[in-house]
């Protein structure tokens, strides 16, 4: 019996691991503590730019953290067809905010959830096609994606740590990046010196530290948490029931588009991470989950379903893989739709003690990309030219927000994301360089013909004048080992 426990545990997937209660709910806790500004972002941003009241901008609110439970389970528990099983966080998607506030204009909330609906069912009927894309994603493709996640993420982080909010009085003061900072260092030490349990905790044991600084400091306060009801249910259809409008389904279908590109990036970066196989089924699993949340969710009054980036940076600085973690997080997030009160809870937490954990999450999940990318082969190809101009199209709109402006709308909406930008580009190049390989030219590129930037110990140890010791050999000035017993008899 022990040698088939032995073996079981050695062919289970990473993924697969399941740990104990008390680990599920803190891991879990902690992915709702990452990913709970972001979540809530969404329908913040819409409910004012809808001009719907405090009370029913809260329903909003409520109706993603609930809707965003659902999927995440669906996500990572799966039923046939229906879930990647890996561990992926699901929230309403930032791809559509643009979009959503344009129908809201002409339709209100009515118009938007329809548009959501229809753009999410031919979504889901169309999934067979990307899920047959697996080959176009090697290591070449994911580390680009990996990276560009992560780099993207960093103003996210910035932003956090400064307040958050760009109409506050205190929006980056010193006090909040003060405690941005004394956030980070805590995660640091807690990494640095903690034993393997308080280390893959460190950032939420950061942000509960963080926060009992703030409070003492009078940063933050939970005057709010008692006002309002302790247990609220989803109200089907408050904002009224879809409506369903030509332009806003095709305008919303360019959305599920873009959704459907970073989802697939999304779950083959978590597989490279959790290092475990994504084949195109399991891949097609995970998008139909995508798409059936996203038809749902409006029921409740949410809008498109998505993973989270973030979240995928927790999973590769923890080290936690077990997607029964992530499940456990996306109960916590069905109880926050059902008990407001945990919402504001949780809400109380200071934006700048994000921030300071949102540069090592985020960070990791840049430098996981880089050490993927650094398993490619660059020699007599164009790969190197593939990453610099699919990194740097996906840094366009980081860097210049506006710069797309002036084009028209569904290119905005395709290229305003740099994860969008970069997969696609680095897709497109994938194909042009290493697929399409008619009519490659035979002369190298000047950037791929550069000589590596490295120095290896042996080039600095050769600047020396006579012998030397290098790694426990003896080496002459010109490099040629010296055998030790004709050195002795020397």
């Amino acid at each position: 019996m022990a040698s088939i426990s032995e073996d079981t545990a050695l062919t289970q997937n990473p993924e697969d691991e399941r740990l104990s209660i008390g680990a599920n709910l803190a891991y879990g806790l902690q992915h709702v503590l990452t990913m709970y500004g972001g979540i809530v972002a969404v329908p913040l941003i819409l409910g004012q730019a809808a001009g719907l009241n405090s009370s029913d901008v809260g329903l909003l609110v409520t109706a993603s953290l609930f809707a965003g439970g659902l999927a995440t389970i669906l996500q990572t528990i799966g039923v046939p067809f229906f879930g990647s099983r890996l561990p992926l966080v699901q929230g309403v998607s930032f791809s559509g905010v643009a979009t959503m506030i344009a129908i809201s204009g002409n339709g209100g909330i009515p118009a938007i959830l329809g548009a959501v609906i229809a753009a999410s069912l031919i979504g889901l009927l169309i999934t067979p096609v990307f899920s047959r894309i697996t080959r176009f994603f090697p290591p070449l493709v994911t580390g680009i994606v990996i990276t560009t996640i992560g780099l993207t993420l960093m103003p996210v982080a910035a932003l956090w740590a400064m307040g958050g909010n760009k109409a506050a009085p205190d929006f980056g003061s010193p006090a909040n990046i003060q405690l941005a900072a004394v956030t980070l260092i805590i995660v640091l030490l807690l990494s640095k010196l903690g034993s393997a349990a308080i280390s893959r905790l460190s950032i939420l044991l950061a942000i509960v530290i963080g926060t009992g600084i703030a409070y003492v400091a009078g940063m933050t306060d939970f005057s709010q948490v008692a006002n309002g009801p302790v247990f609220a249910l989803p109200k089907i259809f408050h904002f009224g029931y879809p409506t369903f409008e030509l332009a806003a389904v095709i305008s919303m279908l360019i959305v599920i588009m873009v959704t459907l590109v970073e989802t697939s990036a999304d779950i083959l970066a978590v597989g490279e991470i959790v290092e475990t196989k994504v084949d195109s089924r399991r891949l097609g699993d995970g998008l139909r989950a995508d798409m059936l949340s996203s038809i749902l969710a409006p029921v409740v009054g949410s809008f498109t379903q998505s993973a989270f980036a973030q979240n995928v940076g927790l999973v590769a600085v923890t080290g936690v893989k077990s997607r029964f973690v992530v499940a456990t997080g996306g109960m916590f997030l069905v109880a926050l739709g059902l008990l407001p009160v945990m919402g504001r809870v949780v809400a109380s937490v200071p934006t700048s003690v994000l921030g300071g954990a949102g540069i090592v999450l985020f960070g990791t999940v840049a430098a996981s990309g880089i050490r993927t990318l650094s398993k490619v082969e660059y020699a007599n190809n164009m790969n190197l030219v593939i990453v610099a101009t699919s990194i740097g199209f996906g840094m366009i709109p980081i860097a210049a927000p506006g710069f797309y402006e002036h084009f028209p709308a569904w290119v905005a909406t395709i290229f305003h994301s740099g994860i969008s930008s970069a997969a696609l580009m680095a897709i497109s190049l994938n194909l042009l360089f290493n697929h399409l390989t008619t009519g490659n030219s035979d002369q190298q590129s000047v950037f791929v013909a550069a000589t590596e930037r490295t120095i290896r110990y042996q080039d600095i140890a050769r600047l020396h004048d006579g012998d030397y010791f290098l790694n426990g050999k003896l080496y002459d000035a010109k490099g040629t080992e010296v055998p030790l017993i004709a050195a002795e008899a020397h």
